[in-house]
């Protein structure tokens, strides 16, 4: 008989897991517009950008938001849940990312309606992707702390490989950002359980920038 650990584990690892089909991989938030400017050209500065988004956006906004919805789906509280959800939509720093969390938001809801999560989550009409993830980590009681490192791992691992793909790197390139990368994820989880509501923050201007010019930009691959 399995112990309730290992089927815990093996839930979030199929909700990180890129097989997840939600369309991450059709998305890179920005990073084909930095690679379109000049900004990310190689291995090095790749790394420099993922790193940046990682510490100065996700680390201080999405990173607490996931953990403060995971408190609310645990506690059944969907007015806490909804109202997470809506402050998160709302610091997207662009038409396009705010598109890509509700699209796959949406993918997952529809998903987790016809799995074993007890249906989607009412979060309002529009659900964001970590509304959608954390409830999923509430259903299946996932540990919050554990559910946002395999978060943010998923993040990384898509950045990384849409760096792989549009400036282009060899695949050793993007393993070793990987390695690099996962060795500061606990690190980040711990900081963003430790701020405070008056703590969060969504300064990245540079990012903002660039994604709205990928909205017109002429060639492209990715859809953000």
């Amino acid at each position: 008989m399995k112990r309730e650990p290992d089927i815990a584990l093996a839930r979030l690892l199929q909700l990180a897991s890129p097989a997840l089909p939600v369309g991450a991989y059709s998305y890179s938030q920005g990073l084909e517009a930095a690679v379109e400017a000049g900004i990310v050209r190689d291995a090095a500065s790749a790394r420099r950008w993922i790193e940046d988004v990682l510490e100065l956006s996700v680390a201080r906004m999405e990173a607490p938001v996931f953990l403060r919805l995971c408190q609310a789906w645990c506690a059944g509280d969907a007015a806490a849940a909804a109202h997470w959800n809506a402050l998160f939509l709302a610091s997207r720093e662009s038409a396009e990312l705010r598109a890509e969390s509700v699209q796959m938001g949406y993918s997952l809801v529809r998903l987790l309606g016809e799995l074993d999560a007890g249906g989607g989550p009412d979060a309002g009409e529009e659900v964001s992707f970590p509304a959608a993830f954390t409830h999923a980590v509430a259903r299946w009681n996932i540990e919050p702390g554990a559910a946002l490192v395999a978060y943010l791992w998923a993040w990384a691992e898509n950045q990384v490989m849409a760096a792989v793909k549009a400036v282009p790197l060899g695949q050793t390139d993007g393993q070793k950002m990987l390695l690099a990368l996962g060795g500061r994820l606990p690190d980040m989880a711990a900081r963003a359980a430790a701020l405070d509501d008056e703590g969060l923050g969504n300064y990245a201007p540079g990012l903002a920038l660039l994604s709205a010019r990928h909205e017109t930009q002429y060639s492209r691959l990715f859809r953000s």
